[in-house]
């Protein structure tokens, strides 16, 4: 099964220096980046590395993950981000779980064992609002094993899987659609506990009330199409 590792990168400057030399870039046949329009010299870092890094005509992750398929011949592809939220360490367990038979791999930050950026405060939000969302989800759509993370963008997924789901989400609300159409479909969904750490550079270019209700919208969306 041939590997790819996709670097998203949007102004990652301040982190990713800090994050490179920890990707395990010899666990994928090959790594390549998909760019948002960075101008702060994080594509010139990665090229000056060898890393080829592909632009995007129109914003947002979501286009960023249809360019990452258009890209690359690859089988099973993994999704990382070099903000210092996710833990690179993750990426070959992701691989593994694809190769072993997942359709989809996720590094679950709810999940036993895991730990997520809010667990060191009694007043968790964001936490809360995505295991509402895990659990709307699930009730809608699981048939299988329960989901525990169901937004988070750390994962991994077969080329045939993400041809069947076909995801059309513009921005950070496709890895929620593609869970969502992954149990629809009754594909196989495995997760692996993370650790999310501290972000080390950058902005979040979420803004929590906007994108929530994007999330419901999309919810929504889900729910009436047609199976």
């Amino acid at each position: 099964m041939k590997r790819a590792l996709v670097i998203l990168t949007y102004n990652e400057i301040e982190a990713l220096p800090r994050i490179f030399g920890r990707i395990p870039r010899d666990s994928a046949h090959e790594v390549f980046a998909v760019d948002g329009g960075s101008h702060d010299g994080t594509k010139e870092f990665l090229a000056a590395r060898g890393v080829r890094v592909f632009g995007q005509e129109r914003r947002g992750r979501g286009e960023a993950f249809r360019v990452a398929m258009r890209s690359t011949a690859a089988d099973a592809v993994v999704f990382f981000s070099p903000d210092g939220n996710e833990d690179p360490a993750d990426i070959p367990g992701l691989f593994e779980a694809l190769e072993g038979g997942a359709d989809m791999a996720i590094a679950s930050r709810m999940m036993e064992g895991a730990f997520n950026e809010e667990d060191v405060s009694w007043f968790r939000p964001r936490k809360w609002v995505n295991l509402a969302f895990g659990l709307a989800a699930n009730t809608a759509f699981n048939r299988g094993p329960y989901v525990t993370d169901t937004i988070n963008g750390f994962r991994g997924v077969r080329r045939d899987a993400f041809e069947r789901m076909a995801p059309e989400a513009a921005g950070f609300v496709i890895e929620y659609q593609m869970s969502m159409r992954a149990m629809r479909l009754g594909l196989k969904v495995v997760e692996l506990p993370t650790r999310e750490g501290e972000r080390l550079g950058g902005q979040s270019t979420a803004s929590s009330i906007p994108t929530g209700i994007v999330f419901l919208k999309t919810l929504g969306r889900e729910l009436l199409r047609r199976p």
